[in-house]
């Protein structure tokens, strides 16, 4: 893994703290599934790193989509 990858983890890391944070203190659900997103490309770039396969990852990734959909729709509903 090259430094860009190490790099990318953490921000997607800090993506999916500050989308608890917006959860939690701002208390808006769009929060939430931008943390969910996030923490599973975290999960899916750390099982690449630890050469671990995952199960399912088409169904994980499917679920991140759809969850930063809603996030987004949300957003947009706002406006």
């Amino acid at each position: 893994m090259n430094i860009l990858n190490i790099f990318s983890l953490i921000l997607e890391a800090a993506t999916a703290v500050l989308g608890v944070w917006l959860g939690v203190v701002g208390k808006k659900f769009y929060g939430w599934l931008i943390a969910l997103t996030f923490a599973i490309y975290v999960v899916y770039d750390l099982s690449r790193f630890l050469n671990r396969a995952l199960p399912a990852h088409d169904l994980l990734f499917f679920a991140a989509s759809a969850s930063i959909f809603s996030a987004v729709w949300l957003l947009a509903k706002q406006n």
